[in-house]
C-alpha cells in the first residue's frame, strides 16, 4: 500500500490567555529574528499540552513533535483524552490552521467533519450546502448533481432539503454535513467526534458508510471518538495522544488497553489498605492492572487479605452507580460456596462487564455466615468505557440493577 497522509514533526504553540502573541514587544523580537534569518525565540520554550497543571510559561505546545504516516485505503484511530491535542492535530491535516513547526505531506483531497454545521453557510438551503461543500472539495456542479439524491436519501433530511440550514437541529447537521463529505469522494474523510451528536440509528449507518469507504473503495478515514466500541469496530490501526505528543501508535486493541490504564482517572482509588482486607486490584485477562474497563470485558478483581483471627469469612463485592444507587454484588458464598481464611488473594472474575459508560464505585464486604464482620462503603471507582458487548455492534444502555455471570476462586 502506498502513503497518502505523511506528518513530519508536526508542533503547534499557543500563546495562553490572548489571541496571537498578545504584545507589541513579541511581536517585534518574532520580527527582527525572523529578518536575520534566525529560528523563532519563542519556540524554545512553552509549557505540554497538561492542562490540569499551573502554567509556568506564557506558551503551551498543544502538539510537540508528531509523526506519523497514513496508507491509502487504511482507517486510522485517534484517541486520547479531552484536552489532548486530537482536534488541533486533526485542523492542522486540515488546513483549518497552520502547525509552528513541521510539515504534512498529502497526495489527495481532504473531507473534514470537525464540527457540528463546519463549512456550511447558515442561510443557504441544505441543497445549496451540498453544492457549496462540494465546490469546496474541488467538486464539478455535475459531479455533485449525480450524487446529490444519495446524498439526501442518505442524510434523512429530505423534507428540510430546501430550507436554511440556520433552522436544522445539531444532529440534521450533522446528518447532512456527514452525507456530503462521505459521498462526495474525497481521497482522505476526516472525522471528529461530531457522531456522537446524532442519534444511536445515524451513529450506526455512518460506522457502516465509514467502513464501506475504506474497505470497498480504498479512500483512507482518519476517525477521533471517545467510543470505544466504535474505534474498534472501525478502525485498523490506532494513535493515543496524551499531552500533545503521541504515546501509542500501533495495533488497535493494545491500543485502547494501554489509554484505559495510562490514561483513564489516574487520580480515582484502585489500591487501598484497610483492616482484613490489604488491597483490591483490577487486572485484564494478562493479568495486568489496569484503570478502566471496556463494556464486554473480561475483568479480574484480585482481593488480598489478612486474617490474624483465622475465622472463616464470605466475600461480596457490590457495584454503585454515581447517583449511590445499587446496581448488583457477587458474594462468594452463593454461587461458589467459596469461604475464605488465613492469608491470601481471592479472585473474582466477571466474564462481560455489564455497565455502561461511566464511573462507578464499590463497597467490599466481609460475611461471618449471615453477619457482616468488615464493610468498606466506596473503597475505590471503577471507569467503564463503551464496548461492543454483544459482538456485533450493539451497545448495552445503563440499567439500576440486572443480573450477571461471575465466578470466584
Amino acid at each position: 500500500m502506498s502513503v497518502i497522509l505523511k506528518a513530519e514533526n508536526i508542533s503547534k504553540q499557543y500563546r495562553l490567555g490572548t489571541v496571537g502573541t498578545g504584545t507589541l514587544s513579541h511581536d517585534l523580537n518574532r520580527w527582527w529574528y525572523k529578518v536575520r534569518g534566525k529560528e523563532d525565540p519563542y519556540l524554545k520554550i512553552g509549557d505540554t499540552n497538561d492542562r490540569s497543571k499551573k502554567a509556568t510559561s506564557d506558551y503551551v505546545w498543544a502538539l510537540k513533535d508528531i509523526n506519523f504516516e497514513v496508507e491509502k485505503g487504511e482507517v486510522l484511530g485517534i484517541i486520547g483524552k479531552n484536552g489532548a491535542g486530537k482536534s488541533t492535530l486533526l485542523k492542522i491535516l486540515s488546513r483549518v490552521t497552520t502547525p509552528t513547526t513541521g510539515s504534512i505531506k498529502c497526495a489527495g483531497r481532504i473531507a473534514s467533519l470537525l464540527e457540528v454545521g463546519t463549512g456550511f453557510h447558515p442561510e443557504l438551503t441544505g441543497r445549496e450546502n451540498i453544492y457549496l461543500n462540494g465546490a469546496i472539495l474541488g467538486m464539478t456542479k455535475a459531479e455533485i448533481t449525480s450524487k446529490l439524491d444519495e446524498i439526501v436519501s442518505f442524510s434523512g433530511c429530505e423534507r428540510y432539503v430546501d430550507t436554511p440550514v440556520k433552522r436544522y437541529s445539531s444532529g440534521m447537521k450533522v446528518r447532512l454535513a456527514f452525507a456530503v463529505a462521505a459521498h462526495l469522494e474525497p481521497e482522505i474523510l476526516v472525522v471528529d467526534e461530531v457522531l456522537a451528536v446524532g442519534d444511536a440509528e445515524f451513529q450506526k449507518k455512518a460506522i457502516g458508510k465509514m467502513q464501506d469507504i475504506s474497505k470497498g473503495e480504498g479512500r483512507t478515514v482518519l476517525f477521533v471518538s471517545h467510543d470505544m466500541g466504535a474505534i474498534k469496530s472501525l478502525c485498523s490501526r490506532l494513535l493515543v495522544i496524551d499531552s500533545g505528543q503521541v504515546a501509542y501508535s500501533g495495533n488497535v486493541n493494545e491500543g485502547i488497553e494501554f489509554y484505559l490504564n495510562e490514561s483513564k482517572l489516574k487520580d480515582l482509588h484502585y489500591y487501598k489498605t484497610f483492616g482484613i482486607i490489604r488491597c483490591v486490584e483490577f487486572k485484564n485477562n494478562s493479568k495486568n492492572r489496569i484503570n478502566g474497563v471496556l463494556v464486554g470485558q473480561n475483568i479480574y478483581i484480585e482481593v488480598s487479605y489478612e486474617n490474624p483471627e483465622f475465622f472463616q469469612f464470605a466475600l461480596s463485592i457490590g457495584f454503585f452507580d454515581s447517583f449511590s444507587n445499587f446496581l448488583f454484588s457477587c458474594r462468594s458464598d452463593v454461587i461458589d460456596v467459596k469461604y475464605f481464611k488465613n492469608k491470601g488473594v481471592a479472585t473474582l472474575e466477571i466474564p462481560k462487564w455489564p455497565l455502561s459508560e461511566g464511573v462507578y464505585s464499590y463497597t467490599i464486604t466481609l460475611f461471618n455466615g449471615n453477619s457482616p464482620v468488615e464493610s468498606i462503603r466506596d473503597a475505590g471507582n471503577i471507569n467503564v468505557e463503551k464496548g461492543d458487548y454483544y459482538g456485533y455492534g450493539k451497545l448495552p444502555g445503563r440499567r439500576k440493577s440486572f443480573y450477571i455471570d461471575y465466578k470466584w476462586s
